[in-house]
């Protein structure tokens, strides 16, 4: 094994004799200004701006939310809306004739739409 105690002086005699580290050139923090910039950047357009368009395209649907709505929760369930409740938070979903659930607004994950809508939109 190794005693650092000897090698740590012979390291030092390298850099130039004095033990002191000599700055390399162009170092600094200059050097590293640009390359965190160009990360933050990505970072920001790559991971955060598509996941605040996401969020506020979520936010208009769930917004826009209305009876007889056919939905997919959070969960797969697929049902309708068949009564919201007057604060708004809460979304009464008929899956059968008989079964309706009584869920937060937030757990409706898409809203389907019918075959007539969909033809419709896209011409």
């Amino acid at each position: 094994m190794v005693d650092w105690i000897w090698v740590t002086p012979l390291l030092g005699e390298a850099n130039g004799g004095d033990g002191a580290a000599q700055p390399g050139p162009g170092g600094g923090f200059g050097a590293l200004l640009f390359p965190m910039v160009a990360i933050a950047v990505l970072w920001y357009f790559l991971l955060l701006r598509p996941q605040k368009r996401d969020k506020s395209k979520r936010d208009q649907l769930l917004k826009e939310l209305k009876k007889n709505d056919r939905v997919v929760t959070i969960g797969g369930i697929i049902g309708t809306v068949a009564n919201l409740s007057p604060d708004g938070k809460e979304v009464t979903v008929k899956v059968d004739d008989n079964a309706r659930l009584r869920m937060l607004r937030s757990s409706i994950q898409t809203v389907l739409k019918d075959e007539g809508e969909a033809e419709a939109a896209k011409t």
